[in-house]
């Protein structure tokens, strides 16, 4: 049951070969479905391109999350590909950097609409267009973080951004789930990724959960990619608002390791 095998899906957010998104894309063409991506902007596409075409993928949609006609034309391109498809993968969140450090309370007003819109709206956007493409139900993935949920150094307004990404999963679920429509979020931990180096202080904190993680190891992409292809699986059909963790343990402890204190 935990396979792919004739199922399409677009996957959203790749940046590179160290990408979340790209962790997840490859374990799913393992798995054996089919994928499309989208990106934003020349540069992301050229990065995107030998991967896309390593999954044998040559659908490459140029979208911004921030513009309706650029979202309709790509949800629009799809569907003429297509016509219909199993799954969405949202991997796509933004904060201005400079407001990734210190204090939380001078987060601008400019910068929180930026971060909501573009981190956690555009799921909801995303949500829209996709389920008019899955007529037989489906699957929509994103990605969260602890931060969400409990203070982390320098993440200030991204876990507002993911708070708001959880609580819109749960109502999506409840909102899409008569179409038979299921929708998760995958919290892992600290990763070395291109969004993730841009929070100030990222490898103390990927060297803090490292060693105090009960595995005493941060997830790995190939972890994260398991766990989407099995929530897109027939072996998820069941599985709808949750946010299922793949961080090591680490967010079960109350404190650092004995040895760490």
């Amino acid at each position: 049951m935990i396979g792919l095998q004739g199922k399409r899906g677009l996957v959203m957010g790749v940046a590179n070969e160290r990408s979340i998104a790209w962790g997840i894309a490859k374990a799913m063409s393992e798995a054996g479905a089919e994928l499309a991506f989208t990106y934003q902007g020349e540069a992301f596409g050229k990065r995107l391109a030998p991967l896309a075409a390593s999954v044998g993928s040559d659908i490459m949609i140029d979208v911004d999350v921030t513009d309706d006609a650029s979202m309709d034309a790509a949800f629009a391109s799809l569907k003429d590909r297509w016509g219909t498809i199993d799954f969405v993968v949202h991997a796509i969140a933004f904060a201005d950097k400079s407001e990734l450090a210190g204090r939380f309370s001078n987060t601008s007003r400019a910068n929180f609409q930026t971060a909501l819109t573009i981190s956690c709206y555009s799921l909801i956007d995303v949500a829209r267009r996709a389920a008019e493409l899955m007529p037989d139900g489906g699957t929509i993935l994103t990605l969260t973080y602890q931060g969400s949920n409990r203070v982390t150094p320098f993440y200030n307004v991204m876990g507002v951004a993911k708070a708001a990404l959880e609580s819109a999963v749960r109502y999506l679920a409840n909102d899409l789930g008569p179409q038979g429509i299921r929708v998760n979020a995958i919290s892992p931990g600290p990763m070395k990724t291109l969004a993730g180096s841009a929070i100030t202080g990222a490898r103390r904190t990927f060297r803090h959960t490292e060693m105090n993680t009960p595995a005493r190891s941060n997830a790995t992409l190939e972890a994260v990619g398991g766990t989407a292809v099995y929530l897109a699986s027939d072996a998820g059909a069941y599985t709808n608002g949750e946010i299922i963790r793949v961080d090591g343990g680490f967010h079960v402890l109350g404190m650092p390791q004995a040895d760490n204190l």
